[in-house]
C-alpha cells in the first residue's frame, strides 16, 4: 500500500469556510430584509444606526447622515443590539476596516463611514465589503497567509495573515447568525407591541 501526498491549498479551504457560510446560510437569510426589522429595537436602550442628531449613547459616529450608536470603554452589560447596528458593525468593524489596512480599501474607521439609511443600502454596503474582502483573501495565496500582518492589527502585528483571516471568518459567521436570530424573533413576537 502507498501513501499519496497531496498540496493542501489553506488559501482556497480558508475562503471556502466562509462562502459556504455565506451561501448557504447567512445571505439567504438576509433576503428581504425589511427597513421595519433592520431598525427594529428588540429591548429598552438598544443601540442602533439612527438619524443624525438622534442618538443617546455616549458616542455617535458616522460622516453622514446617520450615526451608529456606542461607547467606549463598552457598557457591562452591553446595550442589545439592532440588526442595522450589527450590520453596521460588520461592514465596518469587521471588513472594511481590514479591507483598507490590508486589501487597497479607501481607508475608513466607525466615524468617517457613511451608515446605510435603509436596508437595501446596507446589504449593498455588506455585498461589497465581503466581495472585496473575499478577492484580498485571495490575493494573498499560500505565501501571503504566512506572512505578518503588520502594524494595523496592533498587539496581533505579529501574527499570520492566516490568523487574521480565520478571525474575520469567525466574527462574520457568529454576527450573521444573531442577524438571523434577530429576524427569527422579530417574525415572531411574544405580543404586537414587540415590534414598537
Amino acid at each position: 500500500m502507498t501513501a499519496t501526498t497531496t498540496a493542501t491549498t489553506w488559501n482556497a479551504l480558508l475562503r471556502d469556510q466562509l462562502t459556504w457560510h455565506w451561501d448557504k446560510q447567512a445571505r439567504p437569510r438576509l433576503e428581504g430584509l425589511t427597513d421595519a426589522e433592520y431598525f427594529w429595537e428588540p429591548a429598552p436602550g438598544a443601540w442602533n444606526v439612527r438619524p443624525r442628531g438622534t442618538g443617546t449613547a455616549p458616542i455617535q459616529g458616522g460622516s453622514g447622515a446617520m450615526t451608529i450608536d456606542f461607547a467606549m470603554p463598552e457598557p457591562d452589560p452591553a446595550p442589545v443590539t439592532t440588526i442595522a447596528w450589527r450590520l453596521g458593525h460588520v461592514i465596518v468593524g469587521v471588513l472594511a476596516i481590514r479591507n483598507a489596512s490590508h486589501f487597497g480599501r479607501t481607508p475608513t474607521d466607525y466615524q468617517e463611514f457613511e451608515y446605510a439609511e435603509t436596508a437595501d443600502d446596507a446589504l449593498r454596503q455588506l455585498d461589497a465589503e465581503y466581495a472585496t474582502w473575499l478577492a484580498g483573501v485571495e490575493a494573498l495565496g499560500e505565501e501571503g497567509l504566512a506572512r505578518p500582518c503588520g502594524p494595523a492589527e496592533g498587539p496581533f502585528a505579529e501574527s499570520s495573515m492566516a490568523r487574521l483571516v480565520l478571525h474575520i471568518h469567525r466574527e462574520l459567521i457568529h454576527h450573521l447568525a444573531e442577524i438571523a436570530l434577530l429576524r427569527d424573533l422579530y417574525a415572531h413576537p411574544a405580543t404586537a407591541s414587540d415590534r414598537s
